[in-house]
């Protein structure tokens, strides 16, 4: 027996009736000769894992941009993170832990460099043409840039969970509402951890009513929304916490926008962020031959100049985009000889 065969009829023994099997998916976009030794959600996992764009992660703004620190968080940690959250969370609730785990690792591959201040900028630049949005650019990434233009051919329920995964998304999977809630619960806590590590916030400054609640450290806030989630969702047909953790988890978000990510210190540091996105777009907009020759391949494919452009610039990681800034507009030293 392949062993493909033998684990989606483990599947059909183990997951609840919620969960999304693999031998029902909705298939890919073009069609392809199965695996024999892995599922079409563990295959998409395995692809997202091996793509560029996972790698370039590493490089690119979680909320700090560029931390002077080895220990703060970026887009790849981040990511790594809301995947373990959300397969604990799959995984007790006898859902689909491959295809959990396959949104969540792909959810961000179409972040910008400089994190959401890139983004936004990304965004204006682009207003007269749809404007930008991450999750958006992550779905394009997987369908359209990667190898060359030729994609990654992912399943639907992945493809799915990537478009849908922010708050104003709407998963048709409970994998996908599990990977919309766990990014929550992941970037909530660990950037209050990055925030006390850089300085800007103490740990008394958490509000007193969410440690009283759920604890005063980031593990113990992390276990206590997991655990009440999984309470809250066991045997239903949703994802969801109780009241008091889901005010809760609001209170942190609301928080933190206040505290971190609109504070003076933040803002600052974004101007600069905008301008370097800004510039560059700008320069390309009318070069557009410079840009590599993976995004010549999608212009010759008759891709508009703009949305390529608008794709090259938000493949970029952050120390890409300022080599290339530099590369572009700061004077080089003349050397005597």
């Amino acid at each position: 027996m392949e062993l493909r065969l033998f684990q989606e009829e483990l599947e059909e023994k183990m997951l609840g009736q919620y969960a999304a099997k693999s031998v029902n998916t909705k298939g890919r976009q073009k069609e392809e000769e199965k695996c024999d030794l892995r599922t079409d959600f563990q295959r998409d996992r395995d692809r997202i894992i091996h793509c560029k764009s996972f790698r370039r992660m590493k490089h690119k703004t979680q909320v700090f941009i560029s931390p002077e620190g080895d220990h703060y968080r970026t887009r790849l940690t981040h990511t790594l993170e809301v995947s373990q959250i959300a397969r604990s969370i799959a995984r007790a609730l006898r859902l689909n832990e491959d295809l959990t785990e396959a949104i969540a690792l792909g959810h961000d591959l179409g972040h910008t460099p400089f994190g959401h201040a890139g983004e936004r900028k990304l965004d204006e630049l682009c207003c007269d043409s749809g404007g930008f949005a991450h999750n958006e650019q992550s779905l394009r990434v997987v369908e359209r840039l990667e190898k060359d233009g030729r994609g990654l051919n992912l399943t639907w329920e992945v493809r799915d969970g990537i478009l849908n995964h922010r708050t104003s998304g709407s998963p048709s999977t409970l994998e996908g509402k599990i990977v919309q809630l766990s990014d929550k619960i992941a970037y909530t806590n660990h950037d209050i951890d990055d925030a006390i590590r850089a300085g800007m916030l103490r740990p008394r400054d958490i509000p007193r009513d969410v440690v009283a609640l759920i604890g005063t450290t980031s593990s113990s806030r992390i276990n206590a929304m997991i655990r009440d989630t999984i309470q809250n969702s066991m045997d239903i047909n949703d994802i969801k916490m109780s009241p008091d953790m889901k005010a809760a988890l609001g209170n942190l978000r609301s928080f933190m926008f206040k505290q971190v990510y609109a504070s003076d210190v933040a803002l600052e540091e974004h101007k600069k962020a905008e301008k370097i996105v800004g510039d560059l777009f700008d320069y390309y907009m009318e070069y557009p031959e410079e840009m590599s020759s993976e995004f010549q391949i999608i212009l010759n494919e008759g891709d508009p100049v703009r949305q390529v452009v608008c794709d090259y610039i938000a493949c970029m990681t952050d120390r890409f985009a300022v080599a290339k800034y530099n590369e572009l507009f700061i004077p080089r030293e003349w050397t005597k000889l």
